[in-house]
């Protein structure tokens, strides 16, 4: 028998197509027993120890912070560039491995919690080298960075529609920040003068933001994009 959708072969034990997950037949009209194209699987599948996945890992992780540390401190008596790595190490911890220890991470929660920790990583790099533009550049950038992220997963995640909306509107809100980053950026390091190279930043992610959201509204452009993607 033949595929009613896309013409595959499929075989007498096949209950759907392989290729586009179509039922050849009505549900209710009983098909025939034939043989498997493959064995049945003899070997069960072993589970992972996820925990001890993640716990060698740490270890892993834990082995560059004590070295650095250690040849640090051996070389200078104090801790100078180590903590560089240190941070590094505890920021990409709190980002990729730490929302790996529940079962069910959730997003909104473990999101914040990594721009936290990128800005405390930012402020210690701030405070090391004496330069005083946490509180004038970085603290805006990665707050709202983290405030424009969580807003996004949150909706998102527990809205089920408008998620074109919700994109669109995240690249407009992105986009609009870009001059006012600018200008932080020519107060703080006291550039010469407005350069504008955020407004073209700005123009692309408008129009890209605006897109989505007309996409949003007229559901026969969409379904054509749909189409066209295979989506």
């Amino acid at each position: 028998m033949y595929c009613i959708k896309c013409g595959v072969k499929l075989a007498d034990s096949e209950k759907k197509c392989p290729l586009c997950g179509t039922v050849p037949f009505h549900p209710d009209i009983r098909l025939e027993e034939g043989e498997p194209l493959y064995p049945p699987d003899r070997y069960p599948r072993q589970q992972v120890n996820r925990k001890g996945i993640l716990g060698v890992v740490t270890m892993l992780l834990l082995m560059p912070v004590f070295i650095t540390l250690i040849c640090d401190l051996s070389l200078h008596g104090r801790v100078t560039w180590s903590g560089y790595v240190m941070g590094a190490i505890a920021l990409g911890y709190v980002a990729a491995v730490l929302p790996c220890w529940f079962r069910r991470p959730n997003p909104v929660i473990f999101v914040p919690c990594g721009f936290a920790a990128a800005g405390l990583y930012v402020l210690y790099i701030d405070l090391m080298t004496g330069g005083g533009w946490f509180l004038s550049f970085a603290f805006p950038v990665v707050g709202f960075l983290g405030l424009l992220v969580t807003a996004v997963v949150t909706l998102s995640r527990y809205i089920r529609r408008g998620r074109l909306y919700i994109y669109g509107g995240a690249m407009i809100a992105l986009g609009a920040f870009m001059p006012l980053m600018e200008l932080l950026m020519m107060i703080t390091f006291r550039l010469p003068r407005f350069a504008g190279w955020s407004l073209y930043p700005l123009v692309a992610l408008a129009l890209l933001g605006g897109a989505l959201i007309f996409l949003a509204i007229c559901r026969p452009a969409r379904e054509s994009m749909e189409r066209k993607m295979f989506l």
